[in-house]
């Protein structure tokens, strides 16, 4: 017997003793009112005021019994949270079933009921026998065309618990190295199957359960005792889990052990090309109404161009010709878009299910459909901001050393942008993030701040500011800020955000970092330089696997251009910036296509 077993069954009773004492608890008042009526049936507790206290303490006992019964049915009967997965049948995998008994047989410990996805770096056994889950499965079964409502094993009592894997280690490792960081997550079911430890499980699982429902209009009363309960067998449970981890990774220690250890490192790998490739590439697709449908691929070509980059590629070349896992799937393009959906879901809270605002996107059409309509949108957005924060008697544009208009005391009433008389198009920002239009006039006559239009020459004239003060950034930053804020709140509803409860909210894991109003402007100001770079210097979008959207010029990326935005945000300075265009052969003055 492993050395974390003992330990680990003693803190599953130590945790069961908690609900014995909760329990005992809950019937002592049913106890004493037992013995004092018994009492007062044989006559050993006459006259007064014995009869009054043995109706008090009756009374007393009942409604305790109903409020704790009340309770215990609450913790028996909700359904603890489990984490949205893509199931993975063994008809879609034969071969990581057959891989996984494998393990489970070599190491003597019952195999896992199912197998499941998760869009993250890391894998766990899940328990899914509680009687909710199976309703649940059969209600999600008879839903289904051709189904027959009956629930998967994996939801049967007594059952082993669910393998639940995350997809980025399919698409990145090899077969023997998923097979060896699998082992120890698989010895976990040999623990798993102790009575004590799945009773004390189960319990600590409906406590946290109980605390969610405790959350609904009418059972608030409900969250305090469970909370109560939790804090009691926390260090218990704590402590019984650890137990659990040491004996299966004592159990896995015969299993791939020297190979285990060099695939640690590919999860640190795997790990950090997967938080890139959904911060930098995914999420501005996410915000634009899209999501990549291979998200796993991309992973891939991600740690390849890290490790590239790195000076690892000789290392990883060779290791890239081994078999990778996911050829142990039958349909791994099937599964992979499943999971990026899911990932979607999870990381933005976007629709379960595609539609026509939220459409899938190959990575071949990502800069067209994805980067230039990025780029464009936000330059559309920092126009109309600049629409509503534009000055009556207004200056035209003058030479690079020309003075800026000054920013305005005070912004203009109309939280939308009102179109200008004379600009080269009316932009309109319906609130949905990625749906600015643009409605070309038929013959624009001169604007009111004297620019012709959606130029780059507009933008830097604004901010210009030679005292350094940034009090026209100040007061542009504020719009886009508060016009952004807005679009997110009118996106929220549409995307489904916020109508679940608890641990059924989504996203779960939200990617979108607070951002400065500096920052939004930095981004808006750059996406106006990248759609004039397109327009008037033959420059095209591209994709970064690392980095997301960047600048293509000639084919070759252009990655200085930061520095010079932010040296025209920050500091009001725009001669770094008008030398990088000029080098580029970009016109500042001419006007941009925004949507």
């Amino acid at each position: 017997m492993e050395a974390g077993v003992p330990s680990a069954r003693s803190r599953a009773l130590a945790v069961l003793r908690v609900r014995s004492r909760a329990l005992a608890v809950g019937l002592l008042p049913a106890a004493l009112a037992v013995v004092l009526v018994a009492a007062r049936t044989t006559g050993r507790l006459a006259g007064d005021p014995w009869p009054t206290v043995t109706l008090v303490v009756c009374a007393v006992a009942a409604l305790v019994l109903l409020v704790g019964g009340a309770f215990a049915a609450v913790v028996l009967r909700a359904s603890p949270a489990v984490t949205p997965t893509v199931p993975l049948s063994e008809a879609a995998a034969p071969d990581l079933y057959r891989l996984v008994r494998d393990l489970a047989d070599r190491m003597d410990v019952p195999p896992p009921s199912a197998i499941a996805l998760t869009p993250d770096c890391d894998s766990w056994l899940e328990d899914r026998t509680h009687a909710a889950h199976r309703r649940d499965a059969a209600r999600m079964s008879a839903g289904g065309a051709g189904s027959t409502g009956q629930p998967g094993p994996e939801s049967a009592p007594g059952a082993a618990p669910v393998l639940v894997i995350g997809s980025p280690f399919l698409w990145w490792m090899r077969v023997a190295e998923l097979r060896a960081v699998l082992a120890p997550v698989v010895a976990g079911t040999g623990p798993s199957a102790h009575p004590d430890i799945a009773d004390a499980r189960g319990f600590v699982r409906g406590l946290d359960a109980a605390v969610d429902v405790g959350s609904r209009r009418g059972l608030g009363w409900i969250a305090p005792p469970a909370r109560l309960l939790l804090r009691l067998c926390r260090t218990d449970a704590a402590e019984m889990e650890r137990g659990v981890a040491a004996a299966a990774s004592e159990r896995a220690q015969g299993v791939d052990y020297g190979l285990r250890i060099v695939a640690q490192e590919q999860v640190g790998l795997a790990y950090a090309g997967w938080d890139r490739l959904l911060t930098r590439v995914a999420l501005p697709a996410w915000r634009m109404g899209r999501w990549p449908a291979h998200l796993d691929a991309g992973v891939v070509s991600a740690l390849t161009e890290l490790s590239r980059r790195d000076r690892l590629a000789e290392g990883f070349t060779s290791r890239l010709g081994e078999r990778p896992a996911c050829d142990l799937l039958e349909q791994p393009g099937l599964i992979d878009e499943a999971t990026s959906l899911l990932a979607a879901r999870l990381f933005h809270g976007g629709p379960a299910e595609a539609g026509p605002d939220w459409s899938p996107v190959d990575w071949s059409a990502y800069p067209e459909e994805v980067v230039d309509r990025k780029w464009r949108t936000e330059a559309a957005r920092l126009h109309a901001a600049l629409d509503a924060l534009a000055v009556p008697a207004g200056r035209p544009p003058g030479p690079s050393g020309s003075t800026a208009p000054a920013a305005p005391t005070t912004p203009a009433a109309p939280a939308a942008p009102a179109a200008t008389s004379g600009s080269a198009g009316s932009v309109a920002l319906p609130g949905s993030a990625g749906h600015t239009t643009l409605a070309a006039a038929d013959s624009p006559p001169p604007t009111a701040d004297g620019f012709a239009g959606p130029t780059l020459e507009r933008v830097l004239g604004y901010l210009t500011d030679r005292g350094g003060e940034g009090a026209a950034g100040e007061a542009l930053a504020g719009r886009i800020s508060g016009e952004l804020a807005r679009e997110e709140r009118a996106a929220g509803p549409a995307a489904g955000a916020g109508k679940a409860r608890g641990a059924d909210a989504v996203p779960l894991f939200p990617l979108q970092p607070p951002r400065s109003g500096r920052d939004l402007l930095a981004d808006h100001v750059t996406a106006m330089v990248c759609c004039a770079a397109v327009d008037s210097a033959g420059a095209t979008p591209g994709l970064d696997w690392l980095d997301g959207p960047v600048l293509l010029v000639g084919g070759d990326r252009r990655s200085d251009l930061a520095p010079r935005v932010l040296c025209l945000v920050e500091e009001g300075n725009p001669e770094p910036l008008r030398d990088w265009l000029s080098a580029l052969g970009v016109r500042p003055e001419k006007p941009v296509r925004l949507v």
